[in-house]
């Protein structure tokens, strides 16, 4: 949670000149909530129409900012292109504010590449009307991030303002510093306790302006840390005030011997900027605005399937899609960079914070679902393109000269480091075509399907391969210049270990004979469990599993325990009743063998219990189906988590005992980890201030992660990973409890203990219970604390599980893999503590972005090893501007730099 360094106030000084208001016209504007996006989209038209107009009307009409997310005025322009002159006029002349941000994103959800894409797009689409609002503007935001002040530099913002996510609980005044962790500083501006809505009372008519001038000047200078007084004058989905010019004069008028102005948000920060002197600093995420306003920590529960899914995007984009377009471009073959930065696009769109927050209509959160799997979509094909350019694979080619064909399974590396290790495939086997069209004369060719085979590399040598399942499927084969061929074939799934990797270099396997040998592995399952030379995972009766770590002689019990709790809560607040009953199954848990090993083991758990509340309670129940799966000389036990939620008003969580009493967590976070205490420990030093008054929202326990949370001390530690966003809860008791899903039915009650009121327009969210079918990844790793010391070894660990070896068969590969040299296209990233965040093509078209992490508290001496060499190399911000050139060493292939402790780096690489 947030801190205070030092808290110094500054009150207004009259001598200086006297105090200057500042009126901020805007509006907020929900881009879909609890309206979709086809209603607000309308709506917005009439509201820009009626902008337009009036600035053409009226010349001292000046400095509308429209709530810091260009997309707005794209979705206005993309209906009103013939007004496009005119909105490029205003926002040039500084009379329409629009930028930095793409969407107004939640900022703990998305993962910091999606934050950063956010803003290279609200950037671009920003500067090509006229320029971006140089603010990291986040008035509605359910929390924000300890990075994001970086962020904020890395696009040459040094000034922010927010809402939600700080207390002033010591004197804290309308300005403070707050530091990201790698120590720079953003000036930023927290709103009043109204928010942005504070000034939206004001009105010209004589009556009521003075009056309720009065209270509003109270608050507002009281808290002023300056002579510069800012007064936001709107609201959510209001026009633009018709009589603020008027406004001004009256308020002129009733202010003698002081200045009301109409300004620009950018103008109120540089003015503030000058004369702000000791300011409290402010560092870490903010996440606690208890007292002071709404925080709705309840919205990184709901709706999960839909965060997940988001999450999974998220890295099918940026460690999959990203890395091959950027090694095609390398290569200089043809770029999909336009189409890679379009489905980012219609991503980044689905983050806006009511969006992916859950916190919206159900018809919102079905639009998200469609554009989602179109996102899906598109971000495959991509990566299957780019695949075949970077192998040099011809689909038309093999569909007409079926004699060049070879079958080849593609190993590709997504890390930027040498890796090697068990991993999967799906490889198939031709059984008969499947004829399309009319019945005529055609005669389907037949196959004889699969056989036990192994495969061979480069060098000619056998990889033994160890069969997992064979099941019948159809697959389909396409190639630009004809008609897919779909054929009936057996799919076998099939693990084996992998040669040795460069990162991001690729390799070709090739079906053989069966081999008289077996495959080399230690992995063993038996009727109760998994073992291999790292760890020995035994399952209860009661379906939770025991997990033994060899090296680090670390033992834990009980994990995996499944349980429901009431929830009377909506889609902000997580409730409980006041004696809430926990259930978890009752029984013996089912359990089956999946693989036997040497190279896999794999079991699934099969379990059902009654939980939730329905007419009356218990009619509800939940069935999950839990896979361990092991592989051999992997420190790290892989589940998958298959449920059928048939019950309301619960939350279903994962609790997991570390035995370690009063521990800290260390949750991983955008470009990043934090520290974080027991929730229960925060929720009641909060918890205390109820007596003081002003305390009308009970404080959560549980904490929102990226990527991992893990526990330790000394030798014993427990590690959590996941694909990407997750909700977890530590307990004093040192129980890591994960949030598998909240299931509510209401977008907003006004009978909750927990938040008094109502967050939103009500209304019924039937989808929100997530009933049906859900899935999710996880992965359980035994540590240490010098892994918690050092997080980028939880980082290649979360990199192992969900980052691994990739593998794709081409059954009808025809290429030249001969001709390619080995190691041409490596891409290695140097340096203890430094973690990749993508290899992307450059913004210009020129050239790649990598981008990494230093994930350690000191600077760390770092090197870019290249396979092919680069011409030139530079040190870029996010936005890829202000290029500072770096030495080439080695003849292009070897590029030295130093990470700053905490720094999020940015490289742009041109290939010679």
């Amino acid at each position: 949670m947030s801190s205070l360094l030092h808290n110094l106030p500054l009150r207004p000084d009259s001598e200086k000149g006297g105090l200057v208001f500042h009126l901020i016209p805007h509006t907020h504007w929900d881009r879909e909530w609890y309206l979709p996006l086809g209603t607000f989209r309308t709506r917005l038209v009439r509201m820009v129409d009626d902008l337009l107009d009036r600035l053409n009307r009226e010349p001292e009409y000046r400095s509308f900012f429209l709530d810091g997310q260009a997309v707005l005025l794209e979705d206005y322009l993309a209906i009103r292109p013939e007004r496009r002159v005119e909105v490029e006029a205003a926002v040039r002349e500084g009379r329409l504010g629009t930028g930095p941000w793409y969407v107004l994103a939640d900022e703990l959800v998305p993962s910091g590449e999606a934050l950063l894409r956010n803003l290279l797009l609200g950037g671009s689409v920003a500067r090509r009307l006229g320029g971006s609002m140089p603010v990291l503007y986040s008035p509605d935001a359910f929390g924000h991030p300890a990075v994001l002040p970086a962020l904020g530099f890395e696009f040459g913002i040094e000034y922010g303002v927010v809402w939600r996510g700080i207390a002033p609980r010591k004197a804290l005044r309308d300005l403070f510093w707050w530091t990201a962790p790698d120590g720079r500083p953003l000036l930023v501006y927290h709103l009043p306790a109204a928010g942005y809505e504070i000034g939206s009372v004001l009105s010209a008519a004589s009556s009521r302006l003075a009056t309720v001038w009065k209270g509003l000047r109270e608050e507002l200078v009281a808290r002023a840390a300056t002579r510069h007084v800012a007064v936001f004058i709107g609201a959510d989905h209001h026009h633009a005030p018709a009589d603020l010019v008027s406004v001004r004069s009256g308020l002129a008028s009733i202010e003698a011997g002081n200045q009301v102005r109409i300004s620009t948000l950018q103008e109120f920060m540089e003015a503030a900027a000058v004369e702000a002197g000791d300011l409290a600093w402010v560092a870490g995420e903010l996440r606690d605005s208890y007292g002071y306003t709404w925080t709705l920590q309840g919205t990184h529960g709901n709706r999960l399937p839909l965060k997940r899914w988001n999450s999974e995007l998220e890295g099918l984009l940026a460690r999959h899609a990203d890395p091959l377009v950027a090694l095609a471009v390398w290569r200089g073959l043809d770029s999909q960079a336009s189409l890679l930065r379009q489905a980012w696009r219609e991503l980044v769109q689905c983050q806006f914070h009511d969006s992916i927050c859950g916190t919206c209509s159900d018809d919102v959160a079905k639009s998200l679902e469609v554009r989602f799997t179109d996102v899906e979509a598109s971000a495959n094909d991509i990566v299957h393109v780019a695949l075949n350019r970077v192998v040099g694979h011809d689909p038309d080619r093999a569909r007409e000269q079926a004699e060049a064909r070879r079958p080849a399974l593609v190993v590709w590396n997504p890390a930027a480091r040498r890796r090697s290790g068990v991993t999967t495939a799906e490889i198939t086997f031709f059984r008969q075509d499947v004829l399309v069209g009319p019945p005529g004369p055609r005669k389907p060719a037949r196959g004889p399907g699969y056989k036990a085979f192994s495969l061979r590399n480069a060098a000619g040598e056998t990889i033994p391969v160890q069969a997992i399942d064979v099941q019948q499927g159809l697959e389909r084969i396409d190639a630009p210049g004809h008609y897919p061929d779909q054929d009936l074939v057996d799919v076998a799934m099939v693990a084996f270990r992998s040669p040795e990797l460069g990162g991001m270099e690729t390799a070709f396997l090739h079906p053989g004979g069966r081999s008289r040998g077996v495959p080399r592995g230690a992995v063993r399952a038996s009727a109760r469990g998994l073992r291999n030379e790292e760890l020995e995972v035994k399952v209860s009766p009661d379906g939770t599993i025991a997990l033994h770590g060899r090296r680090a002689t670390s033992r834990f019990a009980g994990l995996l325990a499944l349980e429901s709790g009431s929830d009377l809560g909506d889609t902000y607040t997580y409730c409980p009743p006041a004696r809430d009953r926990v259930t978890r199954p009752r029984g013996k848990a089912r359990l089956v063998t999946l693989a036997k090993g040497p190279l896999l083991g794999a079991l699934l758990i099969q379990q059902r219990m009654k939980c939730g509340r329905g007419r009356t309670r218990g009619k509800g129940w939940v069935e999950a189906a839990t896979t361990l799966e092991l592989r051999s000389d992997e420190p790290l036990l892989r589940l998958i988590v298959h449920l059928d939620n048939q019950a309301r008003d619960h939350r279903l969580r994962l609790r997991l005992p570390t035995g370690l009493r009063g521990a800290e967590s260390l949750a991983g976070t955008q470009f990043g980890s934090i520290r974080r205490l027991p929730g229960s420990v925060r929720s009641a030093r909060i918890e205390a201030l109820r007596e003081r008054g002003g305390l009308r929202e009970k404080p959560g326990t549980t904490d929102p992660a990226q990527r991992y949370v893990a526990v330790a001390r000394g030798p014993r530690g427990l590690a959590l990973l996941a694909p990407g966003f997750f909700e977890f809860e530590l307990t004093n008791e040192g129980d890591l409890v994960l949030t598998l899903l909240r299931s509510v039915g209401e977008l907003s009650r006004s009978d909750l203990d927990c938040r008094p009121g109502h967050a939103a327009w009500p209304m019924p969210t039937p989808l929100a219970q997530c009933l049906g079918s859900s899935r999710l990844e996880l992965a359980l790793a035994p540590i240490t604390e010098q892994d918690i010391a050092a997080p980028s070894r939880l980082e290649r660990l979360w990199e192992d599980a969900f980052v691994g070896l990739s593998t794709r068969w081409l059954r009808h590969y025809c290429g030249t893999q001969s001709a390619r040299t080995p190691g041409l296209d490596t891409v290695e990233l140097q340096g203890d503590g430094l973690v990749l965040s993508t290899l992307k093509p450059a913004e210009s078209g020129e050239g790649i972005i990598l981008r990494c992490f230093n994930a350690l508290e000191s600077a760390v001496e770092g090197a870019i090893i290249l396979g092919s060499p680069a011409r030139s190399a530079a040190r870029v911000r996010a936005d890829e501007s202000h290029p500072i050139p770096l030495p080439l060493e080695r003849t292009g292939h070897r590029i030295p730099f130093r990470a700053e402790p905490r720094a999020t780096l940015s490289f742009h690489l041109q290939p010679a």
